[in-house]
């Protein structure tokens, strides 16, 4: 077996097609055919079952249950090439979404880097579905997300959940310390979909006829168009925190809330030998910034900037 060959076989496993595989791969159809066949005769197993007529590829048994030993030969590779390298420094690959980076985890990255000095950082953000794909192919080393997907490589692990609570602004439009959502105006909602489901008691409370005044997929994007008084958004309390170090906020619990968000920590069963002793930093100083409680609120009140500092 060689590289060529693995990486051909675990493209043509997730774009189930030899045409896209070519594409992406910059081959022709025949050469990543010529690359498979070649797979399965140093085998002595086909990976795939060979239907005239289907445009899809379809995996043998075999193929199916190959799959985590590829996944774990090109790991291998990686880990080669990165002891090749000899760096002199520690490389440590997080995966998180936009929200986690934001507004939880920022401090924890600044500590790390901190304490140890032969530490370096690959901070990258992503969707939630997508940070299990990439740790499954190695390309990050831990990952925190906010979805519990079944992968068989990867372990998750609950790290905390927090409430989600209604805010306006200094001059709300519902000056109540509890609000029902019958009380807000869906026209002037800022809206960032957190979870799944967050999605499914958003869809459930506000009309499908209705839309957000703006939605956006950053919360960043979002305290920047934030320009209307009336405005109003629902997000978790480690947002609230973060957007209220910029701006006064009008906080208020709401009398149907919606489920409290889940944050998990995911790795990969089988880890690279290379980020082991990255990891096991990262995992330290992460149960112990964890111990840190979320702020608590007062509901009905104007939470200013200078309050959080």
């Amino acid at each position: 077996m060689n590289l060529s060959e693995i990486e051909t076989f675990l493209t043509i496993v997730n774009t189930k097609s030899i045409s896209r595989t070519a594409d992406l791969l910059f081959l022709s159809q025949p050469t990543v055919s010529h690359r498979l066949t070649s797979l399965e005769n140093e085998l002595g197993f086909p990976l795939v079952v060979r239907n005239k007529g289907y445009k899809q590829v379809e995996l043998t048994p075999k193929g199916t249950d190959f799959i985590v030993i590829a996944e774990r030969w090109m790991s291998l590779w990686k880990e080669t090439l990165e002891l090749k390298r000899n760096q002199e420094t520690l490389l440590l690959k997080i995966g998180c979404t936009d929200s986690l980076n934001i507004a939880v985890f920022a401090p924890l990255y600044d500590k790390l880097l901190q304490d140890h000095t032969r530490l370096d950082l690959n901070i990258q953000s992503h969707h939630s579905s997508e940070l299990y794909g990439l740790l499954g192919e190695h390309n990050i080393d831990i990952g925190l997300v906010y979805h519990k997907l079944h992968y068989k490589n990867i372990i998750t692990e609950k790290l905390f959940e927090e409430k989600l609570y209604l805010i306006q602004s200094a001059a709300p439009s519902v000056p109540s310390a509890k609000v029902h959502t019958d009380e807000l105006d869906p026209s002037t909602e800022l809206f960032l979909s957190w979870d799944d489901n967050f999605q499914i008691w958003h869809d459930r409370w506000f009309s499908s006829v209705s839309r957000p005044h703006i939605a956006a997929d950053t919360i960043t994007l979002l305290d920047r168009l934030w320009k209307k008084e009336e405005n109003w958004m629902i997000a978790p309390v480690s947002v609230i925190s973060e957007l209220s170090r910029y701006r006064p906020l009008f906080i208020s619990e709401l009398k149907n809330p919606p489920p409290a968000r889940i944050c998990y920590k995911i790795r990969h069963r089988y880890p690279k030998t290379t980020s082991k002793h990255a990891v096991e930093f990262f995992e330290h100083a992460l149960e112990e910034f964890l111990k840190t409680p979320f702020p608590s609120f007062t509901f009905g009140e104007v939470w200013s900037p200078a309050e959080n500092r």
